[in-house]
C-alpha cells in the first residue's frame, strides 16, 4: 500500500496497484557507506575510472571467491550503523535519495498550513505532523479509541467480516490481502485480487520451523506487551491465543516459492461461487465493508489457503479474534503513537527480528512515512530537482543496446522451437521501457492532511490509497502507470504490461557513473537493464505473451528444455548454506537468479558491440571484460546483520549479495577466460555443468 504499512498477508514485489512486479532488483534495506556522505558528484567515490580498487582483496584468487576478490576488503571495512540492518556500496543511493527527500520535506514544513490545499502544502503538513512528537505524546492512546471500540463491537461473525473489509480504509487488519490489479488473462481491465493473510511474523516458516523457535517465543511476548499498552484485558492469555490462531493459519498458507507460479495463483470466481465454497464467512458484509458491494467477481491467489483460513476463523472464538484484531491494530499504528509504542515495535521488529541495535532518528522515519503516504507527490518534486534530462537520453541509448543484444541472443537460441523463438522476439520488440519518472502524475486533491493529526493523516492516506485503487475498476488499465516512485533506488519488470521501469534515483553511481570507464557502466547499469529485460522470459515472465496476457505460448518441448536449465541453476543455489540449517531457496530465488545470469550476459555482449571491433583498453592492468565483471560485483558490496540475513533467506526472492556475484559468473564461459579460472578453483564448473539460458 502507498502508506507503507504492511497489511497482514502482503508480500514484497507488489506495486501500489497490486500489480506483480517480480523483477525488482533488490528488496533489502539500503543505507549509506561509512565515510561516503551524500554528494552531488557521487562519481568521486569511485575514482579514478569508476571502480574502487582499494575494495578488492587481491590475496583471494578470483576463481575461488570472486565476491571476496572484488569486494572483500570493502566489505571487511564496513561497520553497519546502529540504526541499520545492512550497509554497503549499493546503499549509497538510497541514503542520498532519502537525504534529498528530507531536504525537500523540511523546506516545505517550515510553516505548515492548517488546511493545506496544494500538494506541496500537504507534503509539508504531513511531515510536520510526524515531527510534532509533543502533540503525539500529548494525544496518548486517544487516537486508538475509536478503532478499539469498533473491535469491541465485534459480537458476531457478520460484524467481524465487515470490520475485516473496512480495514482497507485504515489501521484495522484482515485475514486477506485485498487489492485491485490487472486481470492476468485480460490485462486491459482491472480485477479484485484476494490473497492469504492474517499472520504477523515475516513468513510461515517462523511459526513452523525450529530454526525460528526463539523468534516465535519473542513474538508472543511482544503481542502481550502491545495488548498491555492498549489496555486490552488479559494480555498474556490473549497473546497465547493469538499466537495459536496465527500458527494454525501458517499451517494452511502457501510457501512463498509456490506463490511464484502465475498459473496456480490465478483463480477467478464469482462472489456467489466464493460464498458457496466458503459459506462460513459473510462475504457480503466483507465486501460492503471494503466498499465493493457491487463486486461480481474476483481473483483468488492462494485459493486453498483462503478457503482454509475462513474455516479456521469460523472455528475460533470471538474473544480470540477480537484480541487478534486489537493486537494488529496497535502493531500497525505503533509508528504514529507515543514513544512507548514506537519503542516496543522497534524492539521486536527491528531488534529481535532483524538485529538492528538502535531505532532510526525521527526525521528519517518522517521521510519514510510521508513518502509512503504521498509517494508520487514527493517524486514529482524530486524528479524536477534531481533528474537531469541527459540521464534519460543515456538510458535510452543503453536500453536500445541491451535490447539489440538480447534480440541476437533470442534469434540464435538453439533450444527454442522456431515459432516460439519468433514470438519471443516479438515480445522483446514490444517491451516498453520507462525511465526516470511517469508522464502523468498522481492526483492527491482528495487527501485531507492536518499538521496536528498524524494518526488521522496516515489513516486518511490509507483510505485515499484504497479509493484510488478502487477507481481502476471498470475503466481501461493505463499501461504507463508507475509502480515505483522516482526517488526509489530500484527497478522492476511488470509482466502484465511487458514493460520495465528504471526510476530516476537508481541512475547514478555505482550503477551509472558519467565519469566511469564504459566497461564499468555496462557491468553495472547494463547488467541492471539486462536483468529487468530478461525477467520477461524467466520462469514467471515467460508465462505472459507480448500483450501481457497469461497463457501458454511455449511448446511442450520449449517448456521442458527451459525447465531443465532452470532446475540445474536452482540446484546450484540450493547448495548454498549461509547458516547451519538454512540454505538459499533455489525455487524462491529462481526468477532473480535467471535475471542476474541473463542480465550480466547481455551486458557483456552490449559492451563488445559498443567497442565496434576495436580492442578494449587495458586500465590498471585490467581488461575490458574483467572490468565489466568488476562493475557488476561493485554494486553488491554489502554487509547484512545475521538476523536480517536469516529473514531474507526465507522471505526474499533475491539471493544474498555474495551469491549474486559468484553464481552468475561461474556459469559464463567469458568469466573463465577473463580471469583464467581453471579446474581446482573453488568456483570452477566443468563446461557441461554451466547453465546458459539466454
Amino acid at each position: 500500500m502507498a502508506t507503507g504499512r504492511r497489511r497482514n498477508g502482503e508480500r514484497g514485489g507488489q506495486g501500489r496497484l497490486g500489480r506483480a512486479i517480480w523483477g525488482t532488483l533488490v528488496l533489502a534495506p539500503l543505507a549509506l557507506q561509512p565515510g561516503l556522505a551524500p554528494a552531488a558528484d557521487l562519481g568521486a567515490a569511485f575514482a579514478p575510472w569508476g571502480f574502487d580498487l582499494s575494495g578488492r582483496d587481491v590475496a583471494v584468487t578470483p576463481g575461488d571467491d570472486f565476491f571476496a576478490y572484488a569486494d572483500g576488503a570493502a566489505v571487511q571495512r564496513i561497520v553497519i550503523p546502529a540504526d541499520r540492518t545492512a550497509w554497503g556500496s549499493f546503499n549509497i543511493l538510497a541514503e542520498l535519495s532519502r537525504s534529498r527527500v528530507q531536504d525537500i520535506l523540511q523546506s516545505l514544513s517550515v510553516h505548515p498550513v492548517a488546511d493545506p490545499q496544494t500538494v506541496e502544502q500537504k507534503l509539508g503538513a504531513f511531515y510536520a505532523a510526524f515531527m510534532d512528537d509533543r502533540t503525539v505524546e500529548a494525544s496518548g492512546v486517544k487516537p486508538l479509541q475509536p478503532d478499539l471500540a469498533a473491535i469491541r463491537a465485534v459480537t458476531d461473525r457478520t460484524r467481524f467480516a465487515a470490520l475485516l473489509g473496512a480495514a482497507q480504509d485504515g489501521y484495522q487488519t484482515s485475514l486477506f490481502a485485498l487489492s485491485v490489479a490487472p486481470d492476468a488473462r485480460d490485462p486491459t481491465r482491472s480485477a479484485i485480487q484476494l490473497g492469504q493473510g492474517g499472520t504477523g511474523l515475516p513468513d510461515r516458516d517462523y511459526y513452523l520451523r525450529p530454526a525460528f523457535a526463539d523468534k516465535k517465543t519473542a513474538y508472543q511476548a511482544y503481542v502481550a506487551r502491545m495488548l498491555t499498552l492498549a489496555g486490552w484485558p488479559n494480555p498474556d492469555g490473549s497473546a497465547a491465543a493469538v499466537l495459536s490462531f496465527e500458527a494454525a493459519l501458517a499451517q494452511v498458507q502457501w510457501a512463498r516459492a509456490n506463490e511464484r507460479d502465475p498459473v496456480r495463483t490465478y483463480n477467478p470466481m464469482t462472489v456467489t461461487d466464493l460464498a458457496a465454497q466458503a459459506p462460513e464467512f459473510d462475504w457480503h458484509a466483507y465486501l460492503v465493508g471494503a466498499e465493493l458491494s457491487q463486486a461480481h467477481d474476483l481473483v483468488l491467489t492462494e485459493k486453498s489457503a483462503i478457503l482454509a483460513e475462513v474455516k479456521l476463523a469460523a472455528a475460533t472464538d470471538l474473544a480470540t479474534l477480537r484480541a487478534w484484531l486489537a493486537f494488529h491494530l496497535v502493531d500497525d499504528a505503533a509508528g504514529e503513537l507515543p514513544a512507548r509504542f514506537v519503542q516496543a515495535s522497534f524492539e521486536f521488529h527491528g531488534h529481535v527480528l532483524s538485529g538492528q541495535p538502535e531505532l532510526e532518528a525521527r526525521p528519517k522515519r518522517a521521510v519514510a512515512a510521508t513518502s509512503a503516504a504521498m509517494g508520487m507527490a514527493v517524486g514529482r518534486v524530486y524528479a524536477a530537482r534531481w533528474f537531469p534530462p541527459e540521464r534519460k537520453r543515456v538510458m535510452q541509448t543503453l536500453t536500445a543496446e541491451l535490447k539489440a543484444a538480447f534480440r541476437i541472443r533470442l534469434a540464435d537460441n538453439a533450444w527454442m522451437d522456431p515459432a516460439t523463438r519468433q514470438t519471443a522476439i516479438a515480445k522483446l520488440d514490444n517491451q516498453l521501457i520507462l525511465i526516470g519518472y511517469p508522464d502523468t502524475w498522481r492526483d492527491y486533491s482528495g487527501l485531507a492532511v492536518r499538521p496536528d493529526d498524524l494518526y488521522g493523516d496516515t489513516e486518511r492516506a490509507t483510505a485515499n490509497e484504497w479509493a484510488w485503487q478502487r477507481g481502476h475498476l471498470g475503466r481501461p488499465v493505463d499501461r504507463a502507470e508507475w509502480e515505483m516512485t522516482p526517488q526509489t533506488v530500484n527497478a522492476y519488470n511488470a509482466p502484465h504490461f511487458d514493460e520495465v521501469v528504471f526510476p530516476a534515483a537508481i541512475l547514478q553511481p555505482p550503477f551509472f557513473n558519467p565519469n566511469a570507464d564504459a566497461a564499468i557502466n555496462y557491468g553495472a547499469i547494463g547488467g541492471v537493464i539486462g536483468h529487468e529485460m530478461t525477467h520477461s522470459f524467466d520462469d514467471q515472465g515467460r508465462r505472459f505473451d507480448q500483450m501481457g496476457r497469461l497463457h501458454d505460448w511455449w511448446t511442450e518441448g520449449d517448456a521442458r528444455r527451459f525447465q531443465i536449465r532452470a532446475d540445474r541453476l536452482g540446484a546450484q543455489f540450493d547448495a548454498l548454506t549461509p547458516f547451519p540449517g538454512l540454505h538459499v531457496n533455489g525455487r524462491l530465488t529462481m526468477g532473480e537468479n535467471i535475471a542476474d545470469l541473463g542480465g550480466l550476459t547481455l551486458a557483456l555482449d552490449a559492451y563488445h558491440t559498443h567497442l565496434h571491433g576495436a580492442p578494449a583498453p587495458v586500465i590498471d592492468g585490467l581488461t575490458g571484460d574483467q572490468r565489466v565483471f568488476l562493475g557488476w560485483a561493485q554494486v553488491w558490496r554489502q554487509k547484512v546483520r545475521d538476523d536480517r540475513a536469516r529473514m531474507l533467506l526465507v522471505t526474499d526472492p533475491h539471493a544474498p549479495p555474495r551469491a549474486r556475484v559468484d553464481m552468475p559468473m561461474h556459469n559464463m564461459d567469458a568469466w573463465y577466460r577473463a580471469w583464467a579460472v581453471k579446474p581446482g578453483d573453488a568456483l570452477y564448473l566443468a563446461p557441461k555443468d554451466r547453465v546458459q539460458i539466454w
